[in-house]
């Protein structure tokens, strides 16, 4: 009786995250206008069209000098994020780096340290869509700490989720809890990485070896 009991208050407590997790996602969007940043990165992923097109609109409006794109495909071209980015060929052509070794959220932090360090900048706006943005930002503060390196989110609204009666659509429940279960994942591991040393990433164990 007792570990029935038990189960049902792990249930309560998970799905009541579940709801706070869906009102933070929705709430994230239409995003604020961002504070100016030295640099705008766009974390590849589902829709990406759209994420890449709202980097390049805070690169042509002046928010950062330069973007990075996060988790390019090797089998696409910078012609290829271009066309999709919508981009300025000008601007494209001066300002825009893609990286190609994230294959993932964690690759994608480790990418954006290396970019950053590289460029010597100091403050980022990170752009991708509304669901992943928890995710990314805790992978991103979690290789960023202690670097001086400061981070805004720039959330992207996904479609599916923006709907009042998003719990009605499979998909959307589908992914918004598949995302929510990755979170808590990252809170644990972090939670569990917060009790003892933590490794530095390898970019920044390279920048203090040089």
């Amino acid at each position: 009786m007792k570990s029935i009991a038990a189960f049902l208050v792990v249930a309560l407590i998970w799905f009541s995250g579940l709801l706070a997790y869906a009102a933070r996602v929705q709430q994230s969007t239409p995003p604020r206008a961002p504070q100016p940043a030295q640099g705008v990165v766009a974390l590849t992923g589902a829709n990406s069209n759209e994420r890449l097109s709202a980097a390049m609109g805070l690169l042509e409006d002046g928010y950062g000098r330069r973007m990075l794109v996060s988790g390019v495909d090797r089998k696409a071209s910078r012609e290829d994020i271009r066309h999709v980015s919508r981009a300025v060929r000008r601007l494209y052509d001066c300002c825009v780096d893609l990286g190609f070794t994230a294959a993932d959220t964690v690759g994608n932090a480790r990418e954006t340290l290396a970019w950053a360090q590289a460029m010597r900048y100091r403050e980022l706006i990170v752009v991708t869509a509304d669901y992943h943005m928890p995710r990314a930002m805790l992978e991103l503060n979690a290789v960023l700490h202690d670097t001086g390196i400061t981070a805004q989110a720039y959330a992207v609204p996904t479609r599916a989720l923006k709907a009042r009666d998003w719990w009605r659509n499979p998909g959307a429940v589908r992914l918004m809890v598949v995302e929510y279960c990755k979170y808590l994942a990252i809170l644990g591991r972090e939670a569990v990485l917060g009790l003892g040393p933590r490794d530095a990433p390898p970019a920044q164990q390279k920048a203090r070896s040089s």
